[in-house]
């Protein structure tokens, strides 16, 4: 993924910075917004008018984040950039309730910033995480100005994956409300005792006890934000909050901008699925150019894109990319018109190519996963062969389908012993670092956070700071109830890129369980890895109730066999030879996902009781997984 750094837009202006301007909304809402304009030598704005960049932000418009990396670097290149807190944050005006009023607000700032005098008319949008979702929000209200997008890791539908996936509840969205997200609400800086009480909570201890109780939990403190996070934890799929514009994008597709979007996102980040998936929807329904840009990173921006690494895995010099001068060169392009976007609609990193077939280290702690970069016409690729691989009875993962007339393994889901979460498609599961000064006295860039799950590809076995495991420790597989299908040693490299979509016919004596479904990349041992490397890919999760998708939720009949559609992330990896193919299926992947008790309440209530569930693996009945397979290379 390679350009020419010096094709792009160079930093020739000062910049002056007009700081808490008072963009007002329909509603009368005043948002606060500093606006980052290109100076010429003297000091004084550039009268001429620019495009503009706009980013909304829920993480104060006033960190160096934001100041320095966007506000006046991209300012000092040519662009008038507004950096807005949004609604009931930081310096705005009004109440925080996540998402809902990010379109309408999103639409009257992008009109606003389009009818200043230094403004040419066109209104680039960029950003990430919650900074992507507003983005994807306005865009469904059409606002006439808005010229090109910069989806950094953003949305599709939240209920498909993000905010719910296959009807659990991903708990990240708990610890961000106690940490980064609640500690800096607008009742917690104006109220010291509120700062103290949201600052010193350590978030492993409520989800220690889940579920959290309205009223009982610490975001009781914090009612507003109370109030979002259980709506979206307890709101059964037919709740019209599912179909509101700010959380569900893909029901407005149809009506929302025809402008150059960029959707970028990474194989291990909490949104692959919605960034490969608003591609997939734009750029076949929208005549203007879309792009897909996936890297092997994890959550975030400049920080994550800068990493030739994710957790345990590392990629090598390739995965590292410029993320701010990958943006310029777009805004650029569909901005100012110059030829420095010159690239396929579709990039993606290839992982596990280019270093050695065994298991080394880097020196650090790191496997050496290697990668590469490719680019393609479409998404899913052009390419693809979709073979399914199926469980056999004797523990095999096989691309033929089982011959058995009846075989089945069985096991017990106990609710309360979930499968800890390593790693994976993770991000916001933060507890506050224990400081000895006072937390409450350090500004947002400065609170120091641990991640409960970790991020990206990890071993799969747990260890002593493994959130939720006992001693003693060691692999997931040797669990009970984990049910490990595997290949034997491959003979020639198997290359996967696309959706991946697990099939698994099961039973349970509940009257509601999960099936969870986990891809990974096992390592042979080697001299560095003495029992190999259980390396993860991409994992998913399916409530019974919700089979049949959120607007039809229907109770399962204790004993009787369905098969359950789990869709782990898609992912791009080469399984090289020597390696084995395998599928993890359990019932809890805690905390990446809310663990359900099998009595039909979760998430909420608090009653538990163990599950039986039986995996089906025969000829009527096969269970298997459904892998994007490509031609060798």
């Amino acid at each position: 993924m390679e350009f020419d750094p010096t094709a792009v837009s160079q930093p020739e202006y000062g910049v002056t910075v007009h700081e808490d301007l008072s963009v007002d909304t329909r509603d009368g809402t005043a948002l606060a917004t500093d606006v980052y304009r290109p100076a010429d030598e003297t000091g004084a704005p550039v009268e001429e008018p620019l495009p503009a960049l706009l980013v909304r932000t829920p993480y104060d418009k006033r960190s160096r984040t934001f100041v320095d990396t966007q506000g006046r670097w991209f300012a000092k290149r040519g662009y008038v950039v507004a950096v807005q807190d949004v609604r009931g944050r930081f310096e705005s005006e009004g109440e925080f309730y996540l998402l809902v009023n990010e379109p309408e607000d999103g639409y009257d700032t992008v009109e606003w910033l389009a009818d200043r005098p230094y403004c040419d008319g066109q209104v680039g949008t960029m950003g990430t995480s919650y900074m992507a979702w507003v983005q994807s929000g306005l865009a469904t209200l059409d606002p006439p100005a808005l010229s090109a997008m910069f989806v950094n890791q953003g949305a599709a539908d939240a209920w498909d994956a993000v905010l719910r996936q296959g009807g659990a509840f991903e708990l990240r969205w708990l610890t961000w409300a106690l940490t980064i997200g609640g500690g800096f609400a607008k009742r917690a800086l104006e109220d010291v005792d509120v700062r103290r009480a949201l600052a010193n909570v350590d978030t492993r201890d409520v989800l220690a006890n889940e579920p959290p109780v309205r009223g009982q939990s610490p975001l009781r403190h914090i009612p507003n934000y109370e109030e979002w996070v259980f709506d979206f934890m307890r709101s059964e799929g037919t709740d019209e909050l599912w179909d509101e514009r700010g959380v569900n994008f893909r029901q407005y597709r149809e009506e929302s901008a025809d402008v150059p979007t960029v959707y970028a996102g990474a194989w291990y980040d909490s949104y692959t699925k919605a960034t490969c998936d608003n591609f997939s929807g734009f750029a076949e329904l929208k005549d203007s150019d879309h792009f897909l840009l996936m890297g092997p990173w994890t959550h975030g921006g400049s920080s994550s894109w800068g990493k030739p690494y994710s957790g345990e895995a590392a990629f090598g010099d390739p995965a590292e990319t410029d993320f701010r001068t990958t943006k310029l060169a777009f805004f650029d392009r569909y901005l100012k018109g110059a030829e420095t976007w010159d690239r396929e609609p579709v990039t993606y990193f290839r992982m596990g190519v280019g270093e050695p077939a065994e298991a080394t280290g880097t020196g650090n702690g790191r496997l050496r996963h290697g990668g590469t970069w490719a680019e393609a016409t479409d998404w899913p690729l052009p390419s693809t062969d979709v073979r399914t691989y199926y469980a056999q009875p004797d523990g095999r993962l096989a691309p033929d389908p089982p011959e058995a007339t009846d075989s089945s393994t069985t096991y017990q889901f106990d609710p309360a012993d979930p499968v800890p979460t390593l790693g994976g498609n993770c991000s916001s599961y933060y507890t506050v670092e224990p400081r000895e000064e006072p937390l409450v006295e350090l500004p947002l860039a400065d609170r120091p956070t641990l991640s409960i799950t970790g991020r990206g590809g990890y071993d799969q076995r747990t260890r002593p700071d493994t959130f939720g495991a006992e001693p003693p420790y060691g692999p997931l597989a040797h669990r009970d109830d984990v049910l490990v299908f595997r290949t034997p040693p491959l003979t020639e490299p198997v290359e996967i890129a696309g959706p991946v979509r697990a099939r698994v016919h099961a039973s349970t004596d509940a009257v509601d369980t999960d099936v969870t479904a986990k891809l990974v990349d096992e390592y042979p041992p080697s001299e560095q890895y003495p029992e190999g490397f259980a390396l993860n890919l991409c994992d998913g999760v399916c409530r019974a109730r919700y089979r049949n998708g959120r607007r039809e939720p229907d109770p399962v009949t204790p004993g009787e066999v369905y098969e359950f559609e789990v869709d782990p992330y898609p992912t791009a990896n080469v399984f090289r030879a020597g390696h084995r193919i395998r599928l993890d299926i359990s019932s809890s992947n805690f905390p990446r996902y809310d663990v359900n008790h099998n009595t039909g309440d979760s998430p909420g209530g608090r009653e538990r009781t163990v599950a039986t569930n039986t995996v089906y693996h025969d000829r009527e009945r096969p269970t298997g997984i459904d892998l994007p397979v490509q031609p060798r290379r």
